[in-house]
């Protein structure tokens, strides 16, 4: 080959790294620059999945640096996120749900005590430490209940022979079930097909069952035994309590019982959105899905999950299992980039908006204390933080494992559906409970 043709194909050659190197500019990554590191964050809340979408690109546009986000489908983050890790290109940023979640995954946890989200906490004691290192921050702060359709109740109150004649008197369980079996009773009349949004067991529904609905008969145990910390065993003390609330939600539905298995997050949204149910169980995150579906903020309420305990004194359920972990094993580059990504999340108002008005969370970060959400339930959750009632804990954090969520809400079904009983859902509970903690013990 002569040297004029090595010229001429050399030439070639560059024109074609140069042609690569600008396709590699126009993809996904944007403007963004691989010397400033990157970083890829495995979402855990598919409600906000779009809202981390725009902000990360937005974020790419701003600083050239590139921040991929994915979403775990619901009730698979765990899995998704040891697939994730196992490969060269892991997740930089992941979350762990609290201190069990945590002691699966503290060994990719880097220590975050340098940083501004642990700095700029309002109470650093919320914070998860691996020893003497800062694991995991919260980012949110979330509150559920059971939130109601402002018309239809007070369209029901002017019956004859509704139990109450305002909001403010149910106050209780025993006025709550009243309330619940009075719209049924007058259902055609308000056009519902139910007082309670359906009960559904599909993965993307089960959640507000088998773990929010369950954190109550744990919350009063736990709090009856003055216990902090996941304990070895639990009784099951209040699953009576537990069965009322279950069997109201059943009994009160716009769904028939042998029907719960296929019934959809959606579904619930739907119905509730459109008017065929005034109660729905569910949280603050609700808020973005419920205003897409029509809603306004001045239709919304929410009042606590009346329990029959300490229906006097008993709040909202308000905590977190949304704690951010840096993955130590990413390179120091990446890790650099996720921080600094973290910090303009907190300080940057494009971040403090996606975060506060456009995923709907109560942040705890001093950073954003001056910042009034237009989520209805934020500010019904807020108002509840300073009313004197006390805020039933997330101790749902402290399950032993996905596994026993998962038997507890295949036995939750199985009663529904009349294909089981009731002694089921209690074993689930209590045996399931020192079985899963006997064999994680086990397995360290």
């Amino acid at each position: 080959m002569n040297r004029t043709l090595k010229s001429a194909l050399a030439l070639i050659a560059v024109g074609a790294m140069s042609l690569g190197t600008l396709s590699a500019c126009g993809s996904d990554s944007g403007s963004a620059d691989s010397g400033k590191g990157k970083v890829y964050y495995l979402n855990f809340k598919p409600e906000a999945a779009d809202a981390w979408k725009s902000i990360a690109k937005q974020y790419t546009k701003e600083t050239g640096v590139q921040v991929d986000v994915e979403t775990a489908a619901s009730g698979t983050y765990e899995q998704q996120l040891k697939s994730e890790m196992s490969k060269s290109e892991a997740p930089t940023l992941f979350q762990v749900n609290g201190p069990v979640g945590l002691a699966s995954w503290k060994d990719y946890t880097a220590d975050l005590s340098n940083t501004a989200v642990y700095k700029e906490l309002n109470n650093k004691d919320v914070a998860l430490k691996n020893g003497s290192e800062v694991a995991a921050v919260p980012y949110a702060m979330e509150t559920y209940g059971i939130i109601y359709n402002k018309a239809i109740l007070q369209k029901y109150f002017g019956f004859s022979d509704a139990a109450v004649k305002s909001v403010d008197e149910i106050n209780s369980f025993r006025t709550l079930k009243a309330v619940a079996d009075g719209l049924q009773k007058h259902k055609s009349e308000l056009g519902l097909d139910g007082a309670f949004t359906s009960a559904g067991f599909d993965s993307s529904s089960d959640w507000r069952y088998k773990t929010h609905l369950a954190n109550l008969p744990l919350y009063y145990e736990l709090k009856d035994s003055k216990t902090t910390t996941q304990p070895k065993t639990v009784k099951g003390t209040y699953l009576p309590e537990f069965k009322k609330v279950f069997d109201m939600y059943l009994d009160d539905s716009t769904t028939a019982r042998t029907q719960l298995s296929s019934k959809t997050a959606d579904d619930a949204t739907s119905e509730f959105a459109t008017g065929k149910a005034a109660l729905y169980q569910n949280g603050t995150w609700a808020w973005s899905d419920l205003q897409k579906a029509g809603m306004s903020a001045g239709d919304l309420g929410m009042m606590p999950i009346y329990f029959g305990v300490d229906d006097e004194h008993e709040g909202l359920a308000t905590g977190s299992e949304n704690y951010w972990c840096v993955n130590k094993n990413a390179s120091e580059a990446d890790q650099k980039a996720t921080e600094k990504f973290l910090n303009w999340m907190i300080t940057n108002k494009e971040g403090q908006k996606a975060l506060t008005t456009e995923m709907g969370f109560t942040t705890p970060f001093k950073t954003m204390n001056d910042i009034k959400s237009d989520n209805p339930l934020v500010q019904v959750a807020q108002a509840d933080s300073v009313s004197g009632k006390t805020q039933v804990s997330w101790n749902f954090t402290l399950m032993p494992s996905e596994q026993w969520k998962n038997d507890l809400g295949s036995a939750m079904l199985e009663y529904a559906q009349g294909t089981g009983k009731w002694d089921a859902v209690k074993t689930a509970f209590v045996d399931g409970w020192a079985s899963e903690i006997a064999n994680s013990s086990s397995a360290e």
